[in-house]
């Protein structure tokens, strides 16, 4: 958790990620780490994957993004706008008020089914959208999280 919280820091240090976003990343880990003990956590997440954000105008933010921290577009439409941030990416998905829409770990040795099962194990409600391996479920403030295996869309 200390070398994540480091390199979050750091990316933040540098303007690879703004201040909202180092909160609410750091927010999430805090929540997550309040539920067990990692030695008994039953997944092992090794990275911050992405952030997607609600926005109200998507030419906009994605401008703002790219003129304040340079990040690429990975690939766009009228709804949504993925933008490189390293090994990672900012997802700006249409909405009508901004806020934050999910956040993504990658986890090691990721299984969509025994994912799955374990959260519904754990009595979380989980989404899986039809034909694909992400799975969704909400922290204890309803805070959308989503698991998937590292490097998910980095290539």
């Amino acid at each position: 958790m200390e070398r994540i919280i480091s390199r979050l820091v750091g990316q933040y240090e540098s303007g690879r990620i703004g201040r909202r976003d180092l909160i609410a990343i750091l927010s999430g880990l805090a929540v997550a780490g309040r539920s067990a003990p990692a030695a008994e956590s039953p997944f092992r997440g090794v990275e911050i994957n992405h952030v997607a954000l609600r926005v109200t105008d998507i030419p906009r933010s994605k401008e703002f993004y790219q003129n304040l921290l340079g990040l690429p577009t990975m690939s766009e439409s009228a709804t949504s706008c993925f933008l490189r941030a390293g090994d990672n990416f900012l997802t700006l998905f249409k909405g009508s008020e901004p806020k934050l829409d999910h956040y993504c770990f990658g986890v090691q040795g990721y299984d969509v089914q025994k994912a799955t099962a374990t959260l519904r194990a754990a009595g979380l409600k989980v989404r899986q959208p039809v034909g694909t391996n992400r799975v969704y479920f909400n922290d204890p403030d309803g805070i959308e999280v989503q698991l998937a295996a590292p490097g998910h869309m980095s290539a």
